[in-house]
């Protein structure tokens, strides 16, 4: 019969087992932010299927434009109504869910000209957003996890100056996450020399609307691409996919087939960090289904 001191280091040994294996478990990103009819951020944390939620988007910003966040009808930045929302990032937060900001999206206006511009836009971020202090804090006075750079538009360059900028930030007080969503065909046009600068702790690829590397009823090409990203230097990357056909012009994957034709494989990989959806407003029913076997 094993003694108590064996017993309590069992139980000692499966509970530190068990606390690594959640916390740094694979998980569901989703945007969220860009339709009203979406329901609250503090809604879309308490479902419990995402272990990450990106605030899209800072819309306007760089080369001296006055930044611009647009929430698409949920409130109104100008006003200062979007201040509300801090109580939701802390309560996302409280969950152990990590709530970052994204920069860019499909449409807007953002470019960097210089390396310094790079840093003023940092330095922007770090006060209106992060651990700094501002007057104007669009989303109040909640501290946010990180950064998404989800550029679509204009040029590559100068975005590993911002990675950098905004990764000295990070102290061991407070991490400065930061994650970024390139399309699926590689290298990515806009993001792939921030990539390579290894800075980002996330990268959720978009295999949607690309139909040389996205799900239009064969995997080949997905795995296929999949496997070359599992190269670019980054702690996790996560297959990004829309929730529903209407979220993309191409690409959607029915559940069964990411169940049963892809995530075998790409869970394979060691930096397999899970999966990314586009978006809350059109996840009705897809993370709800394939939670239990990300």
């Amino acid at each position: 019969m094993a003694s108590y001191l064996q017993i309590s280091f069992l139980i000692f040994t499966v509970t530190i087992a068990s606390f690594f294996s959640s916390s740094q478990g694979s998980g569901i990103a989703v945007y969220w932010g860009q339709n009203g009819g979406e329901g609250t951020l503090t809604a879309t944390c308490a479902t419990r299927l995402y272990q990450y939620v990106n605030i899209g988007f800072l819309t306007t910003f760089g080369n001296g434009q006055t930044p611009v966040l647009n929430l698409a009808g949920h409130c109104d930045p100008p006003s200062g109504t979007c201040t509300s929302l801090s109580n939701d990032i802390r309560a996302c937060q409280g969950q152990g869910i990590k709530v970052l900001l994204s920069l860019g999206g499909a449409t807007g206006s953002y470019s960097l000209s210089s390396a310094a511009d790079a840093q003023q836009v940092a330095d922007y971020l770090w006060n209106n957003y992060l651990g700094g202090q501002s007057s104007s804090r669009p989303l109040g006075d909640a501290v946010l996890d990180g950064i998404d750079f989800d550029i679509e538009s204009g040029t590559g360059q100068f975005w590993d100056d911002l990675a950098r900028a905004l990764s000295r930030y990070s102290s061991s007080q407070r991490r400065v996450y930061l994650s970024a969503a390139p399309q699926c065909p590689i290298p990515d046009a806009h993001l792939d020399t921030a990539i390579q600068t290894g800075l980002f702790d996330y990268v959720w690829i978009q295999f949607y609307n690309n139909e040389q590397c996205d799900y239009r009823g064969s995997v080949d090409n997905v795995l296929a691409r999949w496997n070359q990203w599992t190269a670019v230097p980054s702690n996790q990357i996560f297959m990004g996919l829309p929730a529903a056909p209407a979220a993309a012009g191409g690409g959607y994957m029915p559940p069964d087939v990411l169940i049963n034709q892809v995530l075998p494989t790409i869970k394979n990989s060691p930096k397999y960090g899970g999966i990314m959806i586009w978006n809350r407003f059109y996840d009705q029913s897809y993370s709800s289904t394939i939670v239990g076997s990300v």
